[in-house]
């Protein structure tokens, strides 16, 4: 007897790239557009982060990566408006994190 096309019955074989494809979908769900701003919100911004170099107080960083919005709290280590960068130092890890100044939604002092 001829066992033709029998295939074991496998349930859960594609089930990873199922959930892999099913994690992006809801991954790009997420995802949002980096939000646009006026020139006054990006002079506020860059006055922002100068007085908290200076004074070295703590802000609330606002950027956009990836499709999504990040808020960390630290304090700006140097500030170079014309090279549109600036160094950040996080609470959480006290790391260095180089950053372009064109990533920043929002910075409050904290």
């Amino acid at each position: 007897m001829e066992s033709r096309g029998m295939k074991k019955w496998r349930p859960f074989a594609t089930m990873s790239e199922q959930y892999i494809g099913l994690q992006e979908i809801i991954n790009k769900q997420v995802e949002i557009a980096q939000p646009v701003l006026i020139e006054e919100q990006m002079e506020q911004i860059n006055f922002t982060l100068i007085e908290a170099l200076h004074t070295n107080k703590q802000v609330y960083l606002t950027y956009y990566k990836k499709g999504q919005c990040i808020t960390e709290t630290g304090f700006i280590q140097f500030v170079d408006s014309l090279g549109n960068l600036f160094i950040f130092i996080d609470d959480v890890f006290e790391l260095k994190n180089k950053m372009r100044l064109n990533e920043l939604i929002d910075v409050r002092v904290a």
